[in-house]
């Protein structure tokens, strides 16, 4: 970009600097809300009744921030997309599946990590790709995709790993995924559509309302289950970790084993690691009990913590297998 171009020298509106700010200091909130939850449950029950619009409303930001570019990688890393849409589908549900028959958990942790392990990539992923100086925009296309084909992947997988554990209803699962997942998305690039002016002055606030619907669902989760998190926490924690560091690795791995530069191995690590867990939690106290959600509390706060962590290493080495245009196409993004 030319050293006289205006847009290099705009001052960073109001909302864009809350919701950079809100974005840096979101694992820290997320993990206090998750302690304050447990240690005082009872502020936070009522909010359980609005896990699922809180998600939609994530959702709704989600779709009103894509623009048609997000989904140019198709065209220019088709590959590159596969490769990560098929480690994310493959890796985190049979982990999650080894896991549980390996420890031979109570059947209703046992599909509570099965439906985080089945989920698709949550969007906080974004944001540790582009602070880790990986592929931002592979990023948001596997986070995009992988969102889209969940209605159908995700009731296949929990039906046909986590049958035998507990009655899975594969309609409900993909009826609940719709109305949660896919209905505010196309509500939000409709609006982006038709009222673009409204969506502009808007849409920089949309990070801060991410962050605040995630903090919030966490509490409802994790207050709802606090006792059975005081009981068995560890042993959960135990398994969210290793799940997720499974996914953080093999993730990686397969990029690499493919020839994919160091740009998109690292889109690909954390995407396949970070879940939408919100999304799993949501699912598990409508179709499933209060004690399926357990996983996906303890994943949404612990994923969060492991992937600033990650993406703080790699932040200190710049990758070594793109080209500078590439990198700086990255940090635009």
């Amino acid at each position: 970009m030319p050293a006289h171009d205006p847009a290099a020298a705009a001052p960073e509106s109001t909302g864009a600097r809350v919701g950079r700010i809100a974005g840096t200091w979101f694992p820290l909130v997320v993990l206090a809300a998750g302690a304050l939850a447990v240690l005082v449950p009872a502020p936070f029950t009522w909010l359980g009744a609005w896990v699922n619009p809180l998600l939609m409303v994530i959702m709704l930001g989600m779709g009103m921030t894509l623009r048609g570019s997000d989904f140019g990688i198709v065209a220019r890393k088709p590959f590159a997309l596969v490769i990560g849409i098929l480690a994310q589908f493959i890796i985190m549900p049979l982990t999650g599946f080894a896991l549980v028959t390996v420890l031979d958990l109570d059947p209703a942790i046992a599909v509570g990590v099965i439906l985080v392990a089945a989920a698709p990539g949550g969007t906080a992923s974004n944001v540790m790709v582009f602070l880790a100086k990986g592929d931002t925009a592979l990023s948001v296309a596997m986070t995009t995709v992988s969102t889209l084909v969940a209605p159908v992947i995700t009731p296949l997988l929990v039906l046909w790993l986590a049958g035998s554990y507990l009655p899975v209803d594969p309609v409900g699962l993909f009826v609940s995924i719709v109305q949660i997942v896919i209905v505010p998305i196309v509500v939000g690039l409709l609006l982006r559509r038709f009222l673009p002016r409204f969506v502009e002055r808007i849409v920089e606030w949309m990070p801060l309302v991410s962050v605040i619907g995630i903090t919030l669902v966490v509490l409802a989760v994790v207050s709802g289950s606090a006792a059975t998190i005081l009981a068995s926490g560890l042993a959960i924690l135990g398994i969210v970790v290793v799940l997720n560091g499974v996914g953080l690795a093999l993730g990686y791995v397969a990029a690499r084993a493919v020839g994919l530069e160091e740009p998109a191995r690292r889109a690909v690590s954390v995407e396949v690691g970070m879940q939408n867990s919100g999304l799993a939690a949501g699912l598990a106290r409508t179709h499933f009990t209060p004690e399926a959600a357990v996983p996906a509390a303890i994943f949404s706060v612990w994923h969060n913590v492991s992937g600033s962590l990650l993406a703080s290493f790699w932040s200190r080495r710049p990758p070594k297998g793109a080209a500078p245009a590439e990198r700086a196409d990255a940090a635009a993004s």
